[in-house]
């Protein structure tokens, strides 16, 4: 299931990721955007959210692990991202922290209703 997730947010999300990633390897590019794909289906393009999920731009890496390794352990409540961390390795994690702390935060609002 989790693979049918990423691969669907690679498939929307994977096209804007940031030229960061062009810096890396060929084999870590590819990974890194499917893991950060997958972030990006709640958490917005590059980690900017538009309302709702924390935004995961900007934040610093050590401060980013830390969550993580709480959602691992049950230490931090959550409804779903206690599974997304326990699918992750270690060294996926440091990298998403790398990845989120080198996006720029973007401020976004969501669009008001009109009122008639």
């Amino acid at each position: 299931m989790r693979w049918r997730i990423c691969a669907a947010a690679w498939l929307l999300c994977g096209t804007s990721m940031s030229p960061v990633l062009a810096d890396e390897g060929a084999a870590d590019t590819s990974h890194l955007r499917v893991l950060a794909a997958s972030c990006a289906a709640c958490h917005g393009t590059n980690g900017n959210s538009v309302g709702g999920t924390p935004v995961l731009a900007g934040l610093m890496p050590a401060y980013f692990v830390a969550q993580m390794q709480a959602f691992r352990s049950g230490k931090r409540d959550s409804t779903v991202m206690h599974h997304h961390a326990q699918g992750l390795t270690e060294a996926e994690i440091a990298l998403l922290a790398d990845y989120f702390s080198r996006q720029p935060r973007v401020t976004m609002h969501a669009p008001v209703p009109e009122s008639n």
